[in-house]
């Protein structure tokens, strides 16, 4: 359930829900919009990743992936976002965000955990063609250091040596990422031929998980006209209010 002990001891003092997150980040928007579905208060931790407060020794000590989200419930700290939003959905009621059937629950924990495991394809394309994201390389003395922190996750690790190397991601690289995300839209395309919602017949945490990608894939110039069965299903989404509180209210310069 991606729950873990934090070294940093002071959050585990917290009452009440704990949002870390940061603005442009898909992952974060997927708790932000369980959080607005299920109508629960939080409070915002910001993590300027610019910056590199992600990898300061305090926010280690809460998430070692230095990554966002994290989100501390009473003091219980739970990483990775498919699990959070499990998680919030399983613990807080009413409103809940999955299909009725066993078998409508298996497809969705499916279509989550595709978003979840295909991550790093979906990084590495925005990384590769977002102009602002390219400069994010790591110098030799911040990818040491980074090497030095990031001991959780190696193929995060693995991942930043890569991008912040001289040559940066090669063309097969390259291709081979672009590969599984046109393959992830070419199902997600297929279901919604017939379909509203990616599982089931109403709204859903399989929902939640891919709406994202289309937020941060837009700035990366995505072809989503070569899907155009997404267009309903995501003009629904982008309609509801948990979207507009989850996403554009953190992107204000965005629009919809």
């Amino acid at each position: 359930m991606g729950i873990i002990k934090p070294t940093n001891k002071t959050v585990e003092s917290f009452k009440a829900l704990h949002l870390y997150h940061t603005g442009f980040s898909n992952c974060a928007m997927r708790v932000r919009i369980a959080l607005e579905e299920k109508g629960l208060t939080w409070e915002s931790h910001l993590v300027d990743i610019l910056k590199g407060e992600n990898l300061t020794t305090e926010y280690m000590g809460i998430n070692p992936n230095a990554v966002v989200p994290t989100l501390v419930d009473d003091g219980v700290v739970i990483i990775d976002s498919a699990d959070i939003i499990d998680y919030l959905d399983k613990k807080y009621s009413p409103g809940t965000l999955r299909p009725v059937s066993e078998a409508d629950e298996k497809q969705m924990y499916y279509w989550m955990y595709l978003a979840r495991d295909n991550h790093l394809s979906i990084k590495t394309y925005m990384y590769a063609n977002v102009g602002f994201i390219k400069s994010m390389k790591k110098t030799p003395e911040e990818m040491e250091e980074y090497r030095e922190k990031q001991t959780f996750d190696s193929a995060l690790l693995e991942f930043h040596e890569r991008f912040s190397s001289l040559d940066g991601f090669s063309k097969e690289e390259l291709d081979k990422a672009t590969k599984v995300v046109d393959d992830c839209f070419y199902q997600i395309d297929e279901r919604l031929k017939n379909h509203d919602w990616l599982v089931g017949d109403s709204f859903s945490l399989a929902d939640i998980a891919w709406i994202p990608q289309l937020v941060i894939l837009k700035a990366a110039n995505y072809p989503f006209e070569n899907y155009p069965h997404l267009v309903k299903w995501k003009n629904a989404i982008m309609a509801r209010p948990s979207f507009k509180q989850g996403v554009l209210a953190w992107l204000p310069k965005m629009g919809s």
